[in-house]
């Protein structure tokens, strides 16, 4: 093997665990790279089932049929703890048993990175305010 084939092969290497340690978003309504769809401009308000939950203030609503059509909202009234942090975990559980499968009524405010930072009611009450009730404390990056 000669020296470059060794350098191309360690440089995979070292990047196979981060690549496949890595889950891939399933909610694509949003493109990582281009516009925000008009229908998702700051105030506007859309509603759907829950169908994903990636950690304990991230989940996808779906507005239509596919995960083309589900968008990856960003709790904008909690701030979870990491999903790496030791109670991380326990937060996305909670979200889950709160969220998944039920209707959400969303408001959005701004975009940040390929999803929507918005606020979301389930039967009137605020997922943030449900997460708070569950005991869950925030605890995340942008928590204050």
């Amino acid at each position: 093997m000669n020296h470059k084939h060794l350098k191309i092969g360690l440089a995979m290497l070292a990047v196979l665990p981060t690549a496949t340690g890595a889950k891939a978003d399933p909610c694509k309504a949003i493109p990582d790279h281009g516009p925000t769809p008009s229908y998702l401009y700051r105030g506007a308000h859309f509603s759907g089932p829950v169908v994903y939950v990636g950690d304990g203030d991230s989940l996808c609503v779906a507005v239509g049929e596919g995960p083309a059509n589900w968008v990856e909202i960003r709790l904008e009234d909690f701030y979870a703890p990491e999903l790496h942090s030791p109670s991380g975990p326990a937060a996305k559980t909670a979200l889950e048993r709160i969220a998944t499968g039920r209707n959400a009524e969303c408001t959005a405010n701004h975009r940040s990175y390929d999803r929507v930072v918005a606020t979301c009611r389930i039967g009137g009450c605020s997922i943030g305010d449900m997460l708070k009730g569950a005991g869950i404390v925030e605890g995340g990056n942008g928590h204050n």
